[in-house]
């Protein structure tokens, strides 16, 4: 399963620097997590393409939040959701 976050952040230092450890804190406690690649769109927007196991690991995963320091960081460096889908690798 294929999750497509996309989203605006205009702080690209702070972004970047919380990227490492967030995705150390999806590796340690994200079942199912396969991996992610975060992709600088113009005009301050992002697009993070994170790989799962599973539709239901994914789900876990969204219900635990911000649960970690690193991923809680990311996230506050996010100013805002554009958009936000998921789908199946074929």
């Amino acid at each position: 399963m294929i999750e497509l976050t996309r989203f605006t952040a205009h702080d690209r230092k702070r972004l970047l620097a919380a990227r490492p450890a967030m995705l150390a804190d999806f590796e340690a406690d994200r079942a199912g997590y396969l991996g992610a690649r975060l992709v600088e769109l113009p005009g301050g927007e992002w697009l993070d393409i994170v790989e799962w196991r599973s539709a239901e690991d994914f789900r876990i995963s969204r219900e635990k939040g911000p649960n970690r320091p690193g991923i809680a960081e990311f996230f506050a460096a996010i100013d805002g959701l554009v958009s936000d889908e998921q789908g199946e690798l074929r």
